[in-house]
């Protein structure tokens, strides 16, 4: 039978419980357990795939095809590890399937309800690796008192009781404001936090508590006699200068040894040492690069969530920080565009969906196209990469201009077998796939491999119809499906570093060993800094 830690939220959202679960993971997989992270969204809509960026951040997506919660990456990044659609489930997923269930009659008549039917479903989606994985770490999204994540607490708190007090703990994590005025840490919000989980029947084991500055023994006590919990499991939760310095900080304050001695595990040390020596070349890097992210969800940055954290990865590999510089592509135009990218050592054209804005991504592209500046673009930056080239150096004056199916010259268009499918769109190419590279190419510097896989979500390909036209003027088709029939990867001839890639390379950067590309990327920053 696995162990289950249950990541509760309280106060108010955004504490970073995905960044304490993914803390949590780490630290006991490096004392030589096998760990896995399940995120449980209280929203009804099926999965975030058709959200909007500016509201729910990025999609993530895993090798399985699921397009699931942002909060995904950072269990894959910390943890290293693959995750798959069973590590992810929402409200709609699960109201879904018992509805579905109903209208085919498998309740025999009976009343469905929240409980048993919908509280059973969450705990069945709760067992998916029970004694798969030595723990199974459960985050319910939300905050305690929502009314929708009320069906996963009280989920989580008859799991626990199924499984016993040995095998499961609540970590509850919630905030300890400093009122300037008062010139004091104030702990009734937490009290108040823990006062409703205890109403849906949970008592916490721990509390992280999220604050501005340590939590004195006086406070902790305090805190711990209100809430009942003792005073060495009440853990200030400090930010931090990194997130991958968070794991640390929870060590310092023996989490994971508390953890284990409650949980009944067998005592060992983590082993830290590397992801010390990562974080130490994150925060003390001898170089600089200043890379320009050019998209269209820049005012909501964790709409390329993964991007900039596949970035910090880059950067401590190459012993250098990376500074981000997000740029709106709906603002540059022909006359701006060389002010709007001054001082960039390199651009990334970032992925998305819809014609707003490529126009100036394609303007960007062209000028670092004739200026020899280092050049990445991923999915739709693959596909302006790919117009732009067509337009200015082949000649198709036309290609692809606003929508890329009522284009004279579509050389990003859809495959022949997706257009049956229907006038919307066709279908989407989501999860794994493998690709074989050119020798003689950049991403094979990379990767130093002739056979990859990288995930994918997109509708559009490149166009085949366009190979002979655009290879003939110059552009280097390095990566191809294994059939080689999809267009994964181009590049331009007699440039220093101009790559684009129709996966998504961001969603499989890991802490510690970043992405082939995004590292060579930085190296070809660097080497144009000067640095």
């Amino acid at each position: 039978m696995s162990k289950y830690i249950f990541i509760t939220g309280g106060v108010l959202s955004s504490l970073g419980k995905g960044i304490a679960s993914s803390s949590i993971g780490l630290l006991l997989k490096q004392r030589g357990f096998s760990v896995t992270v399940q995120k449980f969204d209280p929203y009804l809509n099926v999965d975030p795939g058709t959200m909007n960026p500016f509201q729910h951040g990025e999609v993530y997506v895993t090798d399985d095809g699921a397009e699931t919660d942002l909060d995904l990456g950072h269990y894959e990044r910390f943890l290293d590890s693959s995750m798959s659609k069973l590590n992810n489930s929402t409200a709609g997923q699960v109201y879904f399937d018992v509805i579905s269930r109903e209208r085919k009659g498998e309740y025999l008549g009976k009343t469905v309800q929240v409980i048993p039917h919908i509280t059973d479903e969450i705990k069945r989606r709760m067992r998916g690796f029970d004694g798969k994985r030595d723990i199974v770490i459960v985050e319910i999204g939300g905050t305690v008192g929502d009314i929708e994540s009320l069906p996963f607490l009280e989920a989580a708190r008859q799991l626990s009781f199924e499984v016993g007090k040995q095998n499961a703990l609540f970590v509850h994590l919630t905030y300890v404001p400093f009122i300037k005025s008062a010139g004091e840490l104030k702990t009734k919000p937490t009290q108040h936090s823990v006062k409703v989980l205890m109403e849906h029947g949970i008592m916490p084991d721990i509390l992280l508590c999220r604050a501005e500055m340590k939590l004195d023994k006086e406070i902790r006590a305090k805190i711990g006699l209100f809430c009942n919990v003792e005073e060495r499991s009440v853990i200030e939760a400090l930010d931090a200068e990194t997130i991958y310095e968070v794991p640390m900080m929870f060590a310092k304050r023996e989490l994971d040894t508390i953890i284990s001695e409650k949980l009944h595990l067998r005592k060992r040390v983590p082993n830290m040492d590397a992801w010390g020596r990562f974080v130490h070349r994150i925060k003390a890097p001898k170089h600089q690069v200043t890379i320009g992210l050019v998209g269209k969800y820049v005012k909501y940055q964790d709409s390329y969530k993964s991007i900039s954290e596949a970035f910090i990865h880059a950067g401590a590999l190459n012993n250098t920080k990376v500074v981000l510089k997000w740029i709106d592509s709906e603002h540059i135009n022909e006359s701006n565009v060389a002010q709007q990218l001054k001082g960039l050592d390199g651009i990334l054209v970032a992925p998305g969906f819809g014609s707003r804005g490529v126009e100036g991504k394609i303007t960007a592209i062209k000028h670092v196209r004739e200026n020899n500046i280092p050049f990445f673009g991923i999915c739709l930056g693959m596909q302006c990469a790919v117009i732009e080239f067509a337009r200015n150096v082949a000649g198709l004056t036309n290609a692809n201009s606003t929508e890329f199916k009522k284009s004279s010259y579509p050389v990003i268009d859809l495959m022949p077998d997706q257009k049956h499918v229907s006038d919307k769109g066709g279908t989407m190419r989501l999860g794994a796939y493998k690709a074989h590279l050119q020798k003689s190419s950049h991403a094979y510097k990379a990767y130093k491999s002739e056979v990859i896989t990288e995930r994918h979500r997109h509708r559009y390909e490149f166009n085949n119809e366009f190979r002979d036209v655009l290879t003939q003027a110059g552009l280097k088709l390095s990566g191809v499906s294994p059939d080689g029939r999809l267009v994964e990867i181009v590049e331009v001839r007699n440039h220093p570093w101009f790559v684009g890639v129709q996966f998504h390379p961001e969603l499989m950067s890991r802490a510690v060993t970043g992405h082939p590309l995004f590292a060579a990327f930085v190296r070809a920053a660097l080497v144009n800094s000067g640095g």
